[in-house]
């Protein structure tokens, strides 16, 4: 039997993360891993004040742990195809007639819509930043724009193309949790997504108008070209791949098979085009491609890639979840969620109350997927019960635990978008400016009631919980 949980104890573990996150991040210079333990065990002493086993505790780790395996396979085989990609020449050929035809005043917002463009169809922001963004950071750095510049603008387009996407999972899973479809949430999101990613642009357009090929820039960037010719088989066809990639996601073919698919291709590519041994191609799946074209910009961003490339972000995602499932075991997301539901009496702040409880789960989890699932399963009913359609709620935890968690330093999106850049999370963070607007717009539709769908349930009216002795999760349901 479980004693009432108070808040001063739910908060406890998120004050102890936040606590050990800041040391890390500013004196021990250690990253996450050491603050998810924290969390993990001042999560865990709180459970047993409140009453629960251990081996309850342990349940609950498990349990958050095995809902990330899907999602650590594919991060292995995203690791592969990193590799595979360049070795093979594709990535190099992609950087190398992206230099010859972008014009660096437009070429900030072409990153942002072609990496748009290609998760889109993909369904996949990570597929995405790990190809396309990776050559992009080449290209961009090699015309003297700014690492953390060219990374805000990779992933601004990544997570609008993966929020739009029918293909993606968290777009999928989003409109399941309020029992909305899929298509009504797609076409919901339009309201939020395209003025969102249109003012990106803007913004984007205006940060890279003034820079202009200069001669220094010339020579540097012919100098690359020529460093990517003498180390690879450069050629046409090779951007097919690419192509063949978006082929299979259009088919809807399952993730995990069609991504081992572009990996062996890419694999087979470096035998035949590029002339590698397959001893060498084994390697560079496993460990990553060592660039060595003569120029360090290129060779920096081209040595990466490979299984154990992901293991950092492997790491973080079954240490974050482990620490999601406890918290979530043990009653503590419901407690703060339940404050929050307390307090949102109109519309507008039951719909900021919906951002910012997707975005305390983030920061506490670092996870997507519950950052998403917790506030859909805690709100549902509150919506139904003001007369709100629930893909108002789909949208807002989509805007959060979609994209907004990309704001969190530690989240999985933000640990693997550096690792596969190069650049650090809190470099980037300030230029994920589609992330920003997207709340921002959030919660201004909620306060305008603009594009608040009404949908008439049949429920009786919400009526705000004034017994704080009361559990207002009971009265809602989960």
């Amino acid at each position: 039997m479980t004693k009432n949980l108070n808040m001063l104890l739910a908060v406890f573990p998120l004050f102890v993360l936040m606590a050990a996150a800041a040391s890390s991040i500013f004196f021990w210079k250690a990253g996450m891993l050491v603050p998810l333990f924290a969390g993990i065990t001042a999560t865990a002493i709180v459970g047993l004040i409140i009453g629960f086993k251990w081996k309850d505790l342990e349940g609950f780790m498990a349990g958050g742990v095995s809902k990330a395996l899907p999602a650590v396979f594919i991060l292995f085989i995203i690791g592969t195809i990193v590799g595979t990609w360049i070795v093979s020449g594709v990535i190099p050929a992609l950087i190398y007639y992206g230099l010859g035809i972008i014009d660096p005043r437009i070429f900030l917002p072409t990153v942002v819509l072609t990496t748009g463009i290609v998760a889109i169809t993909l369904g996949s922001s990570f597929t995405s930043i790990a190809t396309i963004g990776l050559a992009f950071m080449a290209i961009g750095q090699s015309m003297g724009f700014s690492p953390a510049v060219i990374a805000g603008g990779i992933i601004s387009g990544a997570y609008f193309g993966d929020k739009l996407s029918p293909l993606s999972d968290t777009t999928n899973v989003a409109p399941a949790m309020v029992e909305s479809d899929l298509f009504s949430h797609v076409r919901h999101m339009l309201w939020d997504t395209i003025p969102a990613f249109f003012i990106t642009l803007v913004i984007f357009f205006f940060i890279g108008f003034g820079h202009s090929r200069d001669l220094a820039a010339a020579e540097g960037i012919q100098t690359i070209m020529t460093g990517l010719q003498d180390t690879f088989v450069i050629h046409p066809l090779l951007l097919l791949m690419p192509v063949f990639t978006i082929f299979l996601m259009l088919k809807r073919y399952p993730a995990v098979p069609s991504l081992v698919i572009v990996s062996l291709l890419g694999g087979v590519i470096a035998l035949t085009v590029q002339g590698n041994s397959l001893s060498e191609v084994i390697n560079v799946m496993t460990s990553g491609y060592q660039a060595d074209t003569g120029n360090a910009t290129i060779d920096s961003l081209l040595s990466r890639g490979g299984i154990t490339s992901m293991l950092n972000t492997i790491g973080l995602v079954i240490i974050a979840t482990a620490l999601g499932g406890i918290l979530e075991g043990t009653g503590i997301f419901k407690r703060i969620i339940s404050a929050m539901l307390t307090k949102a009496r109109s519309t507008g702040s039951l719909i900021l109350s919906t951002l910012v409880s997707s975005l305390v789960i983030g920061f506490a989890s670092g996870a997507q997927f519950l950052a998403i699932i917790l506030p859909a399963r805690a709100f549902l009913n509150v919506y139904k019960e003001r007369g709100l359609d629930t893909k108002n709620l789909s949208r807002s935890v989509e805007a959060a635990g979609t994209v907004g968690i990309n704001l969190v330093p530690w989240s999985v999106p933000a640990i693997f978008a550096a690792d596969v850049l190069g650049v650090s999370p809190f470099a980037f963070i300030p230029y994920i400016f589609f992330a920003y607007l997207v709340l921002i717009i959030n919660v201004l539709y909620g306060y305008t009631g603009i594009s608040i769908a009404k949908k008439d349930y049949g429920i009786a009216k919400y009526e705000p919980i004034t017994n704080e002795s009361e559990n207002p999760m009971d009265k809602l349901g989960s």
